[in-house]
């Protein structure tokens, strides 16, 4: 894992310490080594931060040429087939190997069959930008998911590109003007989703694409060279037809495959353990996959509803991994908030975020590579919403919108804290699937889409934060997304495929990845996603919905994988997010720093933000009546960014 940044600017002065600025802004990313590639005619600067991974040697070292000298090129990420395409292109022809890095091979891969046919063959996690002196131009590349970050924008007559807007900022003609389009997006979501990115005349390149650009030519638009719609629509009209055992045994190959791939590295690796299904079925497909025991890592709370610690432990020995565990103090998670800001370069809200950057920390201190099982939701229909929506809409649709109106006020009336006494009263009598952690946010989450007037409408209002952030945001109109253009919407009728499809290009890249991987790098570890390689995707899409969602349960399939290592008494119980108690804290810990940045005053002076409904939120919040931490977040964390930025703008 590395860290990349460039610009073309043929009027710059001391270009070397420009680009060692930018370069040295994102050193956690890449702390081992660092390079720089100039060419003075064209104004190109290339700049890359090493995290050694592959190849420690100087042979791997980036910025690099290709044999022909024809490309040059600075790469973050892992291409897991290297060595598979190093045959391939030894077999057509004869190559002089410096290394044994994938950052080689893919620079052979280009002068064999071109830059976009080449990354049509690479199986991984990357964002690249290469030079073609040939052609004269510069392509920048994202991997199909969105693994790895890519930010870039034109100021002027200056094109930049980097892994992190910290590396942008370093450059003189960069100026950060706050997109208030881009911060009602950030209100709704807790993210901002691409190609949006916080400043005007700055984007995020989106997952699956590639953009060539000339220099003293305008930047054109982005071209897809993979599409999710496409993966998702060919599967669903082309299932897989064998039966459950052969679908379970063909997506278990699969995935050992891909862990077998991801656990190649010269440097000490480990993985995440969370003790749910998706973590323990990595970790178990490792296992089953190496002679050593695995290290196993995960971060445990002293609030019971917020700790996974025992699950994981038990998961851990029963497979017989090296497991560290580290229970984590209200303190030191609250230690971690003020440098949010400077880990997340643009606001970000996903509260999981605490937990993530603690348990990247300590998974530090002993290995450089951890494997983690983010996307299983995603891919197997894991989360709530995928089936209680479905459910709800099919028990409830038919009722009139006015009676299940009266229904969702009367469910308001009732504080969330009130319901989780009445569920925990309840707990002993109530059945399995009806017992829910933190079940009074649930009831107001049902109560919030008993109004909706179709399960979209109804699966749009279970993913927003702030429901009317235009309200919220002074002057500013929300662009649309692929949530709200439906022609960017599959071409089926089934609203739980909608949902999968929607979180895939959605949230996925743009919060659980972006949480993963900045929380990761600001610590230099590097993570994997083995339910990422594309190959597991494709396959994916092409299982019919009953090998997903199953009896009320999702994730069937990946359960039936996951039982032959692991007994089901250790792993069926309810689904846990990954949190901490941002509620009780803003009513404790929190208040005094929560009241400086929510201060009306303050709030009027920075003229960004509507104070009026944020004021009603925090007093509501502050009597315990109801529960709006997941809003309040969304603007604290906004504000602590905006005190960063001024103290950036200052120096």
């Amino acid at each position: 894992m590395c860290g990349i940044a460039g610009f073309i600017d043929r009027t710059a002065r001391e270009p070397q310490l420009i680009l060692k600025s930018m370069t040295e802004a994102i050193k956690h990313r890449g702390p081992d080594d660092e390079g720089q590639w100039f060419d003075k005619e064209t104004g190109i600067a290339l700049g890359h931060r090493r995290l050694a991974i592959l190849d420690l040697s100087q042979a791997g070292t980036q910025p690099m040429e290709s044999v022909n000298r024809r490309f040059v090129i600075v790469f973050n990420g892992e291409v897991y087939n290297h060595n598979e395409l190093r045959n391939a292109l030894d077999a057509r022809t004869t190559h002089s190997w410096r290394g044994h890095s994938d950052t080689e091979v893919m620079l052979a891969a280009f002068e064999e069959w071109g830059i976009e046919q080449a990354v049509r063959k690479f199986v991984g996690m990357f964002v690249f930008a290469v030079w073609d002196r040939r052609e004269q131009t510069l392509t920048l590349v994202r991997d199909r998911v969105g693994e790895k970050p890519l930010y870039y924008g034109t100021f002027g007559n200056t094109f930049l590109f980097g892994s992190e807007l910290n590396a942008l900022r370093k450059h003189p003609a960069f100026r950060g003007e706050i997109d208030r389009n881009a911060l009602a997006l950030y209100l709704r979501h807790n993210y901002i989703p691409a190609p949006y990115c916080i400043y005007h005349n700055v984007k995020k390149l989106p997952a699956g694409k590639h953009i060539t650009v000339r220099p003293g030519k305008a930047t054109g638009q982005p071209i897809q060279y993979w599409s999710a719609r496409q993966v998702a629509e060919v599967g669903i009209a082309q299932p897989f037809s064998g039966t459950d055992q052969d679908t379970v045994k063909e997506l278990e190959r699969l995935l050992l495959q891909s862990v077998e791939n991801q656990m190649v590295a010269d440097v000490p690796l480990g993985a995440f353990l969370s003790g749910g299904i998706d973590s323990s079925t990595i970790v178990a497909l490792m296992q089953a996959q190496s002679e050593r025991p695995v290290k196993t890592f995960t971060i445990g709370f002293h609030e019971e509803e917020y700790n996974e610690a025992v699950h994981a432990k038990e998961v851990a020995r029963h497979l017989g991994t090296e497991h560290t565990e580290l229970y984590v103090t209200p303190q030191q998670a609250l230690d971690v908030i003020p440098r949010l800001p400077q880990i997340y370069d643009e606001p970000f809200s996903d509260s999981s975020q605490i937990p993530t950057f603690l348990v990247s920390e300590l998974t530090r201190r002993h290995v450089t590579v951890s494997l983690s099982g983010d996307a299983g939701d995603e891919l197997f229909g894991g989360y709530n919403r995928y089936f209680w929506g479905r459910d709800i809409w099919r028990n409830m649709g038919w009722i009139p919108p006015i009676l299940r109106g009266y229904i969702s006020q009367g469910i308001h009336s009732i504080s969330p804290v009130t319901w989780d006494k009445f569920f925990n009263i309840c707990s002993p009598i109530m059945p399995s699937k009806l017992q829910q952690n933190i079940p009074g946010d649930r009831m107001h989450k049902l109560a919030d889409i008993l109004g909706a007037v179709h399960p979209t409408a109804m699966y749009y209002d279970l993913i927003s934060h702030w429901k009317d952030p235009k309200k919220i945001v002074l002057d500013s109109t929300e662009p649309a997304t692929p949530l709200t253009d439906h022609t960017q919407w599959l071409s089926c009728n089934n609203v739980t495929h909608q949902m999968m499809y929607l979180d895939t290009i959605t949230y996925l890249p743009d919060d659980i990845l972006v949480k993963v991987d900045r929380a990761a790098m600001a610590v230099s570890l590097e993570t994997r996603v083995p339910f990422l390689d594309h190959r597991v995707i494709e396959f994916a899409w092409r299982l019919p919905l009953s090998m997903k969602i199953r009896n009320g349960q999702g994730k069937w399939i990946l359960r039936q994988v996951l039982y032959k290592y692991v007994p089901e008494e250790l792993i069926d119980r309810p689904k846990m997010g990954f949190g901490v108690p941002i509620d009780s804290w803003l009513r404790g810990p929190l208040r005094v720093w929560a009241e400086d940045l929510l201060n009306e005053s303050r709030l009027r002076q920075e003229g960004f933000l509507n104070p009026e409904p944020i004021q009603q939120k925090w007093k509501e919040h502050l009597s315990g009546n109801r529960n709006w931490q997941y809003l309040l977040w969304d603007v604290l964390m906004f504000q602590a960014w905006l005190a960063e930025e001024r103290k950036r703008s200052v120096v």
